[in-house]
């Protein structure tokens, strides 16, 4: 009996433990992505190298603060390279890597679960509105 209760426990710790590694790696994923910024630069570099001031001017309402610590935490995350071209005068532009473009496929879910929730939550207002909602 008492044996049970220990493979019990085991089993109990082991389904805990990849749960665990599951979450682990999606925090990592989300943790990459979180903030307002970071998926809008990913999509604006996915259609070419660009410079600072190109990419400033696609996303309007960032300040060059921010923009500069996301530039540098994708970066770091090797989800796009800072290139120095060295001419005259002195260029930096910014391109997205093979890694960073491993992400469409989420950003493209994200997008089509974005737009079904959207008309899930208009359909709901909609029928809210119109009295059609019964309470639970």
């Amino acid at each position: 009996m008492e044996n049970l209760k220990l493979q019990n426990d085991y089993l109990k710790g082991l389904e805990q433990n990849i749960c665990y590694k599951k979450i682990l790696n999606m925090a990592d994923t989300i943790d990459v992505l979180k903030g307002n910024w970071k998926i809008p630069i990913i999509i604006c570099l996915s259609f070419g190298q660009k410079r600072f001031g190109e990419i400033s001017k696609e996303l309007k309402s960032i300040t060059d603060k921010t923009l500069s610590k996301e530039l540098k935490f994708l970066e770091e995350n090797l989800l796009i390279v800072r290139d120095i071209i060295d001419e005259y005068p002195l260029q930096i532009k910014y391109r997205i890597t093979d890694h960073g473009l491993s992400l469409t496929k989420i950003l493209m879910v994200l997008k089509e679960w974005g737009e079904s929730h959207r008309e899930t939550i208009v359909m709901h207002q909609s029928k809210k509105d119109i009295g059609e909602l019964t309470p639970s």
